[in-house]
């Protein structure tokens, strides 16, 4: 691979991405929906495209492809769970115009994107402790125990995400949704615990680093963590990903108990947006993620630093008006 478009490089991830990409010596083409005066990684990238919403399918995939040929991009990264779910079904035009797209393969994201899909897969194969889920349109609310989440099945970054503690509640949620779009869970009190995960399937390689989520934005996404070492919780990931036929990187996200024990809540089949964290902790899953689809064997995991790892926000200049008085 010699260059690769990575979207949504206003993310979380993104930084990370872009610096180790640039490391392996590749050209990045960076994306993102909102203008590059927005965005501060827009200036580490070798050349900045505005793109649709992913959500504008067909304009989107016409304007990722005509990128990628414009800049002879051979490899393409995504950030983000909406694009997932595009370029997952439209696998074709990809490899059509000769660009890797740098994901697991279809029906492990199938598997992986859908919340019901997921836990009946490993609840088959005796895979982990896993939360109790139900699709929400077989389930009375009478028959619910509580208190109890709702999310959407195939949601992300915990949109639509609702804890209800009543059958009164639950009612009236019922009353305004679709409930054939939800599943339900218990509520699970304790730590997040967020795995990343990266795996080769030939020849077979893994690598896990574990770290509890101490800070976190209403989104989901960590910014104080402690990284940690669990062999048991590690070789469960690895495991979990072999079953699933994982290749590259994912992230698996656990409830911790009080009594140590760890519930599988969801898998997340792209970079997570703490992986930053996971390489200052002793290794590159973004590198080791390209590895994956270019035929080079990832590096074998050496024992991480176990350390505590705040995230903060930094301001940067993207653009200097010329003219005094320019209104903004």
């Amino acid at each position: 691979m010699k260059a690769a478009v990575v979207t949504a490089i206003g993310s979380f991830s993104a930084d990370i991405v872009i610096k180790n990409l640039r490391k392996l010596g590749l050209k990045v083409i960076g994306c993102d929906i909102y203008p590059a005066e927005w965005i501060a990684d827009s200036s580490n990238v070798s050349v900045f495209y505005q793109v649709p919403l992913a959500t504008q399918e067909e304009k989107y995939i016409e304007e990722i492809l005509t990128i990628c040929r414009e800049e002879a991009a051979d490899g393409l990264i995504v950030l983000t769970d909406a694009e997932v779910d595009v370029w997952n079904r439209n696998r074709k035009k990809l490899k059509e115009a000769g660009v890797v797209l740098c994901l697991s393969p279809e029906e492990t994201i199938t598997v992986c994107r859908d919340k019901m899909k997921l836990y009946e897969f490993l609840s088959e194969r005796g895979i982990g402790n896993l939360i109790p889920t139900a699709r929400l349109d077989r389930m009375t609310s009478e028959s619910i125990p509580y208190p109890a989440v709702v999310k959407p099945y195939n949601g992300r970054s915990s949109q639509g995400l609702c804890y209800l503690h009543s059958q009164e509640q639950m009612e009236r949620f019922l009353a305004g949704c679709e409930a054939v779009n939800y599943v339900v869970q218990p509520f699970y009190k304790g730590n997040v615990i967020t795995v990343d995960v990266v795996r080769q399937a030939d020849p077979e390689g893994a690598a896990a680093v574990c770290r509890r989520e101490l800070l976190r934005t209403p989104n989901g996404a960590g910014t104080s963590v402690v990284v940690f070492s669990s062999p048991v919780l590690e070789e469960l990931c690895k495991e979990t990903a072999r079953e699933l036929g994982i290749t590259g990187c994912v992230n698996f996200e656990f409830i911790e108990g009080k009594d140590g024990t760890y519930s599988m809540l969801e898998c997340n089949p792209r970079f997570s947006g703490g992986v930053e964290f996971s390489c200052m902790a002793g290794y590159d899953f973004v590198s080791n993620h390209v590895r994956c689809f270019t035929g080079e064997e990832i590096d074998a995991q050496e024992a991480v630093t176990e350390m505590y790892i705040a995230r903060k926000y930094e301001e940067y200049v993207t653009k200097v008006l010329e003219k005094e008085g320019n209104s903004v």
